[in-house]
């Protein structure tokens, strides 16, 4: 009996010691042990593929203006421009007798219905007492006309009193004479010569004035610009 007992109790004591090791290893393999110490980095990988292009940034500010660089070399000369001074001109007169024969009455027009000089044609007859300016520009007009009265003359454009170019006389037998500049501002423009409209007066232009012969009168247009 005693010895069946024994044998019992050492089998007992050699399973106990067979199972100890899987203790030990169930123990080292639980989840919830710390983790050990990090291993050596790994070989670097192959290069991956490019990736897309991005958007563009926002632009930057402006920098700082440069230093001017240095004079270029001087051009060619140029092509000569027109002529300056005169660009056209015209003479329209009258011979008194047998023109304006009849007097001029306030707010009408002193004939002038011969040609004399011109240039071409800028500065043309409209009527005998009107004139077309052709071209937009200034002009200078010069007048002379004899009256047997005391009167005024004045410059009309496009039926326009100028009043700027009025002239008289009150007394004597001398001539009337005016000079302007007058600038247009549209083609074909008409200028008169005119008994200004609320004078009192009808004009008579003097024939044969200081003896026999026929005297003249004149509308003289020169375009300057």
């Amino acid at each position: 009996m005693n010895r069946q007992n024994n044998t019992s109790e050492d089998r007992k004591q050699n399973n106990s010691r067979k199972t100890k090791p899987d203790e030990t290893r169930s123990h080292h393999g639980c989840q919830h042990c710390p983790p050990g110490p990090q291993g050596p980095a790994g070989p670097r990988g192959p290069q991956g593929p490019r990736g897309s292009m991005g958007l563009p940034g926002v632009p930057g500010i402006p920098g700082p203006a440069g230093a001017t660089g240095p004079a270029g070399p001087q051009g060619s000369i140029g092509e000569t421009g027109p002529a300056g001074g005169v660009l056209g001109f015209a003479d329209f007169y009258a011979l008194m007798p047998p023109d304006n024969s009849q007097a001029i009455a306030p707010g009408d027009d002193i004939a002038f219905p011969l040609d004399g000089p011109n240039s071409g044609t800028s500065i043309v007859r409209a009527e005998p007492s009107s004139f077309r300016l052709t071209n937009i520009g200034t002009y200078q007009v010069l007048f002379q006309v004899n009256t047997d009265q005391s009167g005024q003359l004045v410059l009309t454009l496009n039926n326009v009193i100028l009043p700027y170019t009025v002239v008289g006389r009150t007394t004597g037998t001398s001539q009337i004479v005016g000079i302007a500049l007058v600038t247009t501002t549209e083609a074909n423009s008409v200028l008169t010569v005119r008994n200004p409209a609320g004078n009192s007066t009808a004009l008579t232009v003097t024939p044969d004035a200081g003896g026999t012969h026929p005297v003249s009168a004149h509308l003289v247009i020169v375009q300057l610009k």
